[in-house]
This record gives structure tokens, sequence and C-alpha cells, in this order.
């Protein structure tokens, strides 16, 4: 057998099953870390319940994603996961899925594995989402997640702290309502209130026009001009302030 029909009757097996998403539909990566819990407590020791250099490698790792090629409106990041809205109309791969989510699995693995200097590996998944609505409510699902990380992972860590193993720190904090988790905290000298915005809300990450001088090439003369920046927010807009904020980036699209 030719090559050439080879090669022909081998891609059937491999493209066979090939999904692509629909023209105008919103798609929304969710790209998470694979085991992370053990690498971030055992591996590599970061601070608990939140370390800023884990942080760091978050936002550097978002950063990259924005970056590498893809169409990306808007990145989230919280805990161990990133979040990027696509353009509606990237067309990337004929819209391929298994190319969109080993691509980018890939990509989040090699930029957060070179700057830990250690291997890490994350998984990716798709939304499909039909509407704007859809779009702003899947990021207030992260961010309610982000929120709700937070209290649950103050409280945890300052049970562990009084000497509580992991099972019975869990079993203590089950059943507890937000008001009383909210005041166990306070009871020891943290106000939830004044934790920092990025651990209750996550960080996002857009782009940004900014006003610019530069030289005409053609005629030596100075113009103005706008150059697109890459902006990191850790102080996303609270409640539904941060609806309106993530429905203008749906809509200026």
């Amino acid at each position: 057998m030719k090559f050439e029909q080879l090669d022909r009757r081998m891609r059937v097996y491999e493209t066979a099953h090939d999904h692509c998403v629909l023209p105008h539909v919103h798609m929304v990566a969710r790209i998470d870390g694979r085991s992370f819990s053990h690498l971030t407590r055992v591996a590599q020791r970061f601070d608990a319940p939140y370390d800023p250099r884990f942080r760091d490698l978050m936002v550097a790792t978002l950063e990259h994603l924005m970056g590498c090629g893809f169409a990306v409106l808007y990145g989230y990041t919280q805990s161990d996961e990133l979040s990027l809205l696509l353009r509606r109309d990237e067309s990337l791969f004929g819209r391929k899925l298994r190319k969109l989510l080993s691509v980018l699995a890939g990509e989040a693995s090699g930029a957060f594995s070179a700057r830990l200097g250690a291997p890490a590996a994350f998984d990716c998944r798709i939304s499909q989402l039909p509407t704007a609505d859809d779009v702003v409510d899947y990021f207030r699902w992260r961010y309610e997640d982000a929120a709700r990380n937070a209290l649950n992972g103050h409280c945890y860590w300052l049970l562990r702290s009084q000497g509580l193993d992991e099972k019975a720190a869990t079993t203590r904090l089950q059943g507890v309502s937000v008001a009383d988790r909210n005041e166990l905290l306070f009871q020891h000298g943290i106000n939830f209130n004044d934790v920092p915005a990025w651990q209750k809300r996550g960080i996002g990450a857009l782009w940004e026009e900014h006003p610019q001088e530069a030289v005409d090439p053609r005629s030596g003369a100075t113009v103005a001009t706008l150059r697109r920046r890459l902006v990191v927010r850790d102080d996303l807009p609270a409640g539904q302030g941060y609806d309106a904020f993530v429905r203008g980036l749906v809509d200026a699209q």
C-alpha cells in the first residue's frame, strides 16, 4: 500500500469523532490543575490557605495563555483553575474541540511547569454557551466559587492551626452556615471582609487599549496611536458590578 493510501486510511480513525463548536457560540475554556492538592501541600509545600508564590504562578500562566495565539477576551483565575473567554468568532483549528482542549492544556502545563521548575499538569474542558447571559452566569459561578473557597479555606486552616487533623477539621465545618463560619474567624481575630480581594474574588486579565505616541516612518512626524496592553486585575468589582463588568466585555467584541 502506498503511503498516501495508508495515510488517508489511518487518518479516518484519528478524526472520525472530531467535534467542532458551532459558529457564533461563545466558548469558555476552564483549565484545572491535576492533583494540585498534593503538589501544593506535599511536593512544593506552599503556605496555606493562600500563598502569594502560587498566586503569582497562576497569574503568569494566565498571562501566557492570553498571549499564546488564541483570541482571548478575558481570563480569570482562582484557586488552581483558569478560565478563558474566547472571542465569539474564534476560528483557530477550525473550532475542533480535541485541538482546543489538548493545546490549551499543554500550553498551561508547560508554562506553569517552566516557572515552577517541576512537572505540573492541567486538564481542560470547554463550555459552549449560546447567549451572553450564559457567559455572565459562568463567570459569576466561578466568582462565587472563589468566595466559598476563601471562606472555607480560612476556616479549615484556622482549625488545623489549633491542632485539629484533616478529618477533624473537615468534620467540624460540616453543616456550619456561612454566618457561623464568619463568626468563627472573627472570634479568632480574622474579619473576612478584610481578607484580600484576590482571595475572595479571584484575579482577572483583559486587553486594554492605551494611547501612545509613535513616529510615522514616511513623514517622520509624531502621531497618536493606540496600543493593546494586557492588564491584570486583582481588585475585581463586587456583586452585580462584576456581572456588569463581564457583560461589558462580551458586548464589546
